[in-house]
């Protein structure tokens, strides 16, 4: 997985700059470094797995409609 560097002081100080308090700006940094570091976003891995169960649950469910389909119209025939 890449990483991200984020340089909070850099953007402590750019806040800073642009009027915004030390304990705000800190808050902020805070805030951001927490919200990149968050392991919810998923991966490329984890959208290869999802899209391989998602092919197989699709292929199991067109399967069994096909074999009900054919069911349906055998008993069909039978009666005619």
């Amino acid at each position: 997985m890449a990483t991200i560097t984020f340089d909070t002081l850099k953007f402590v100080q750019t806040l800073r700059e642009a009027g915004i308090t030390d304990k705000q700006a800190e808050a902020i940094a805070a805030a951001v470094r927490d919200a990149h570091a968050s392991t919810d976003a998923a991966t490329k891995q984890d959208l290869r797995e999802f899209e391989l169960r998602l092919k197989h649950d699709l292929t199991l469910r067109l399967g069994g409609m096909l074999a009900a389909g054919i069911a349906i119209v055998a008993a069909l025939v039978k009666l005619l």
